[in-house]
């Protein structure tokens, strides 16, 4: 045997041993949280408010507020990450300026969640006067989200070839025509697909929520955005680490944290099967 073609096997097998470390990593986590929490997940759990100190009752409240949270982060994230993703891809001229952006860009994809939580408090609780509130929280995670949107929807818009714009352009389109009739309608399944996946990490995030307005006990529903709100990642923040009886709201704490992996993950399918939608539709 050749010495590329060992240096081949041992390579190969060498990736399949870390596949598998990570995917047996994954299976004892799962394991782990659907055996402790599948018994605790009924109709009552998911339809009832938390009761007598959150060691009775359901997690219906956090539900609701982190679909509020991120129905809010979807607005703000979505339309101005897509812009200006566009901008920057189709009418930016390539200069160290949008060079220093797009660097820019990337490196606030990395910053730690919780120094957007203590921007949002500064900007949007304190600067703004939102207060803790639903508003405050979904902003802070739209800016989360923002640079991940950006990239996604960049990237998507990059992968569509140069040919289509010119051929439109050719005939007498002008740019925003050609953009929006030969451009977008390609790059739409990889600005949704990125977007998505923004959403799903901002909906499991607890940092950002935790000083812009979640709360910990919170029966009643929120009745506009300038409330307050419970959340399942700071629900199981807390029913995990400070409740007064972790032991007895252990399976709580187990149940909500399988209610809200199968949330990120039914909102990460939704996002591949969407995809696939639109790419059969324009293959078609």
């Amino acid at each position: 045997m050749k010495s590329s073609d060992i240096k081949q096997f041992l390579g190969l097998n060498a990736l399949r041993l870390c596949m598998a470390v990570v995917l047996l990593i994954l299976f004892v986590i799962f394991y782990d949280i659907i055996s402790k929490g599948a018994g605790k997940i009924s109709w009552a759990f998911l339809s009832q408010p938390p009761r007598n100190g959150m060691t009775e009752g359901g997690i219906f409240p956090a539900i609701v507020g982190t679909f509020c949270v991120t129905v809010i982060t979807a607005v703000f994230a979505i339309p101005f990450g897509v812009g200006c993703a566009i901008y920057l891809n189709e009418y930016a001229k390539d200069s160290w300026i949008t060079r220093a952006i797009r660097m820019a860009i990337r490196n606030l994809s990395g910053v730690p969640s919780i120094v957007y939580g203590l921007f949002g408090v500064v900007l949007f609780v304190n600067m703004m006067q939102f207060g803790t509130c639903i508003l405050s929280a979904g902003l802070t995670l739209g800016l989360m989200t923002l640079p991940w949107t950006i990239t996604a929807s960049e990237e998507a818009l990059k992968s569509i070839p140069n040919a289509y714009r010119e051929g439109s352009l050719a005939l007498g389109a002008t740019k925003w025509q050609a953009i929006r009739t030969n451009v977008l309608p390609y790059a739409v399944p990889g600005m949704l697909t990125g977007s998505i996946l923004g959403l799903a990490r901002a909906a499991g995030e607890t940092a950002p929520i935790l000083f812009t307005g979640a709360a910990f006990s919170l029966p009643i529903l929120p009745s506009s955005v300038k409330d307050q709100f419970m959340a399942l990642p700071y629900h199981l923040y807390i029913m995990s680490t400070q409740h007064q009886a972790i032991v007895k709201v252990r399976p709580i704490a187990y149940g909500t944290a399988l209610v809200l992996i199968a949330l990120v993950f039914f909102m990460n399918f939704g996002a591949v099967v969407l995809r696939y939608h639109l790419r059969k539709q324009k293959k078609d």
